[in-house]
């Protein structure tokens, strides 16, 4: 995997907390996660396994590499449901993001930058990418250059069988599909969407991976806490069957309502070694979470991806996270759920098993919240 070895530029180490995906939970025992995993892998284990090392080791070590682990691109920043515990219905995003799709030139010469230098791209962000007209194209484009891993994250409405076949040709790897709960809570949030025909999609999903021999795309089902809370036994024993993994989120603060938030001391952000977004507009964002665009670091229509990696304004904000409560200077990071302070305050039963839910500091775990 020399190929995907670069440069790195070394900045000093500091003591700090350095979360590693943070709020993001599995219903899984251990043997169905390492079976997750090995399928994700499947076809390129060597590099898998040095992509989640270097993953977990360069944060820590504020090692910049000569070029990310992995690229966002949003291939839509619109979405066709308004789920209300989301930040894009919101007056304020609208105020601030100009919402749309991602132009099929940008898409590929951002893909063309990449080829052979990164591990993953995932083609999604802020909105629905099934909503983009060449979303198969996307697919098929990033996997005949050669990316090793290629995942999007959807509501799942538009991935009807035929849909779900067109991108498994394609060579997509992995889908993460967002069900909020069953159908009592599941409805109301993501309406028009039902909860009987989404389980009937992935239940297809399934049958088709059987019937054709194919262990990816692997497809990980995900909801809120707050949406799960009510039975998570029922929730993990419907989706287990069908699905790979089962994964849930606290709701953090996506709505922008809290005020009374408690930070972890010493915080600097993995996500500056990791990885790089692109939004729909041709933006680079300073992460994966600055979803108001308030911190613009360059522009895919201008600026090569190599050079914002390593450019000023993206090292002035590493160079901020190395201060002690550095972070507190940058608008996104003080709306962000990383360096918000969590506490493992909650149990469930699932099945015989007991899981253990890290909430946020003074978050109210309500969808709508």
């Amino acid at each position: 995997m020399e190929q995907f070895l670069g440069k790195a530029a070394q900045i000093a180490p500091a003591r700090r907390y350095i979360p590693i995906n943070k709020g993001h939970f599995e219903m899984e025992p251990p043997e169905r996660t390492d079976e997750f995993h090995r399928k994700l892998s499947s076809g390129w284990e060597s590099g898998y396994a040095e992509y989640r090392r270097l993953w977990r080791e360069l944060p820590a070590k504020r090692q910049v590499r000569d070029y990310p682990l992995l690229v966002d691109l949003e291939l839509a920043s619109v979405c066709n449901l308004r789920c209300k515990m989301c930040y894009t219905i919101t007056d304020e995003f609208k105020a601030k993001v100009k919402k749309g799709l991602m132009d099929w030139d940008i898409f590929t010469d951002v893909i063309d930058q990449i080829a052979g230098k990164v591990f993953a791209v995932r083609l999604s962000l802020r909105g629905e990418p099934t909503l983009h007209k060449q979303f198969i194209d996307c697919i098929k484009y990033a996997k005949d250059k050669g990316i090793p891993e290629v995942s999007t994250l959807t509501h799942g409405g538009r991935l009807e069988l035929p849909l779900f076949e067109e991108a498994v040709k394609a060579g997509i790897d992995w889908i993460t599909i967002s069900v909020d709960g069953l159908a009592d809570q599941y409805d109301p949030i993501r309406k028009p969407l039902t909860f009987v025909d989404t389980v009937r999609r992935i239940r297809q999903m399934k049958e088709y991976k059987e019937q054709h021999g194919l262990v990816k795309p692997v497809i990980k089902v995900q909801g809120i806490w707050p949406a799960i809370r009510p039975n998570p036994t029922k929730y993990y024993e419907t989706f287990a069957p069908i699905a790979d993994l089962v994964a849930f989120n606290p709701l953090i603060d996506y709505l922008r309502k809290d005020r009374s938030i408690v930070y972890e001391e010493n915080f600097a952000c993995p996500q500056l070694y990791q990885r790089i977004v692109v939004g729909s507009n041709g933006n680079y964002m300073m992460c994966s979470n600055d979803e108001d665009e308030l911190n613009i670091i360059g522009s895919a229509y201008q600026d090569r991806l190599h050079d914002i990696w390593h450019g000023e304004k993206l090292n002035a904000v590493r160079a901020m996270h190395n201060k002690k409560d550095g972070f507190k200077a940058l608008a996104p990071c003080l709306a962000c759920y990383y360096p918000r302070k969590a506490v493992p305050d909650e149990q469930a039963q699932v099945g015989h098993r007991v899981i253990h839910i890290e909430n946020y500091l003074n978050r109210a775990q309500t969808a709508g919240s």
